[in-house]
């Protein structure tokens, strides 16, 4: 069984050698991939020391290394950690064995059940922003998942060759769970140990602009693959807004027989017309996403996989 780690790397060159020495101890017939993401350091060099395949990524961003990675490594079995020694490797066995036992497509490596990522993350608003997209996803999808936004993860050939990677940067992980849990790819969570950064070094992620761009994957996500709900909350909001601005005008009529609000009563009209409208996109959409899940899967039974 061909086993292939693959460590997204920039500026990692106080950890890389580490992390490298540690997978190949605990996994030894692997091929380790280090994918160099135009790091200023001396990185990429440190990694083909230590024994890792090294390979270069121009285009910034974890999304665009991760989507190279899916496309051009052949292996049965993937293993994806971060290049930056907060994954312990000995958890690797325990988060391989249910990917090949076939009872997962994806197996996630969990930071918060046992408390690891909370009182090892020294960044509160990474916290935060770790439930708020938890919270969001669990209930679009009526999952029960813990770690939504690990970077330790094992995949099997099928979910990584019928992954069609779109973001660009660290919202990635995201992204490959709500395509996990659309596609109807199996999950499983393995509660891992999580330590923060070692001396000398540094996050490259952006509280802000980086959480800002998981929420539009989660926004974009929800639009897609979940029309109808989607356009059904719009709908909702344009028919309060539209009872809202209407419903002084109908008293007015029913009162005196006379609409003098002539301004509110087109706004009125305009706002349910938008309700009516964003529903019928719903249903339509609605309609073309089924369609699309079917002919996902009849691709996949074809596939042989």
């Amino acid at each position: 069984m061909r086993i292939a780690v693959l460590i997204p790397c920039y500026n990692e060159e106080a950890t890389i050698e580490k992390v490298v020495k540690d997978f190949r101890a605990q996994l030894p017939e692997a091929t380790i991939y280090v994918y160099d993401n135009n790091s200023k350091d001396r990185t990429a060099e440190i990694a083909a020391a230590a024994g890792a395949v090294v390979r270069k990524e121009r285009r910034q961003g974890k999304g665009n290394v991760v989507r190279s990675m899916f496309r051009d490594i052949d292996a049965d079995i993937y293993v994806m950690a971060d290049g930056d020694d907060t994954y312990p490797a000995e958890f690797v066995h325990a988060l391989i064995r249910p990917v090949v036992d076939g009872e997962a497509d994806m197996a996630i490596g969990d930071r918060h059940s046992n408390g690891s990522y909370s009182k090892e993350n020294k960044r509160p608003f990474h916290n935060l922003g770790n439930q708020l997209v938890k919270t969001l996803i669990n209930r679009l999808f009526k999952s029960n998942l813990q770690d939504i936004m690990t970077g330790y993860r094992v995949f099997n050939r099928r979910f990584v060759k019928n992954m069609p990677v779109a973001s660009e940067g660290f919202e990635i992980e995201t992204e490959m769970t709500l395509h996990a849990l659309d596609k109807k790819f199996s999950i499983v969570e393995i509660p891992i140990e999580y330590r923060d950064r070692p001396e000398g070094s540094f996050s490259k992620l952006n509280t802000l602009s980086d959480g800002v761009r998981v929420l539009k994957t989660v926004f974009r996500i929800f639009k897609d693959y979940k029309p109808l709900a989607f356009f059904s909350f719009c709908a909702v909001v344009f028919l309060i807004l539209g009872l809202l601005v209407g419903i002084p005008v109908i008293s007015e009529y029913v009162a005196t027989g006379l609409i003098s609000k002539l301004p509110s009563a087109v706004l009125a009209v305009g706002f349910v017309m938008l309700a009516t409208t964003s529903l019928t996109c719903g249903f339509i959409l609605d309609t073309i996403v089924r369609q699309h899940k079917d002919m996902y899967q009849l691709m996949l039974n074809k596939a042989g996989q």
